[in-house]
């Protein structure tokens, strides 16, 4: 018995020695056995049957998705850069149409200017004309009148002056 105690405190002294003093007095003994072996050899052989049934296809699968998942990222910012550059492309022929346009209504704008200052002139012409016209035939008239009125001027104050003096003047 004192054989058996021996070996034990040998034992404790050794896992002590391995593990550095990190054993506990109630700590947990490892029997390596059959069964140890039997679990082993079934892992092994689990895995080795595993791996190209399932373990390959997922990793095929997970590298799948990965693989189309950075395509899909990297259609996307191309996307993404192509519709920066379409809107940009906008906006400056947007920039250049209103340019165009402003261009265009200014040039309509002096144009109308223009066109309203050459009537104006014209009206203003056409109406001088006709006052000058005007002032012309009153004159005429005037004069019409005048030598008409010195013809019967003569008539006029015989008759004025028979009247006011109630008889007939030579």
């Amino acid at each position: 018995m004192t054989s058996h105690l021996s070996l034990s405190s040998s034992l404790t002294e050794t896992t002590d020695v391995l593990f550095g003093g990190f054993s506990s007095g109630g700590g947990v003994s490892l029997d390596f056995d059959l069964t140890f072996l039997v679990q082993m050899v079934a892992f092994t052989v689990l895995v080795m049957i595993l791996k190209p049934v399932l373990f390959d296809p997922l990793l095929k699968l997970f590298e799948e998705r990965e693989r189309r998942t950075e395509g899909a990222k990297l259609l996307a910012r191309k996307m993404d850069e192509k519709a920066g550059e379409l809107l940009q492309r906008y906006e400056s022929e947007l920039e250049a149409v209103r340019r165009a346009a402003s261009e265009e209504r200014e040039r309509l704008r002096a144009e109308g200017t223009k066109l309203e200052a050459q009537i104006l002139a014209e009206g203003r012409a056409e109406v001088a004309k006709l006052v000058e016209q005007g002032r012309a035939k009153l004159e005429a008239d005037r004069k019409v009148l005048r030598a008409e009125l010195s013809t019967r001027a003569a008539d006029v104050a015989r008759d004025i002056a028979s009247r006011v003096l109630g008889r007939e003047v030579a």
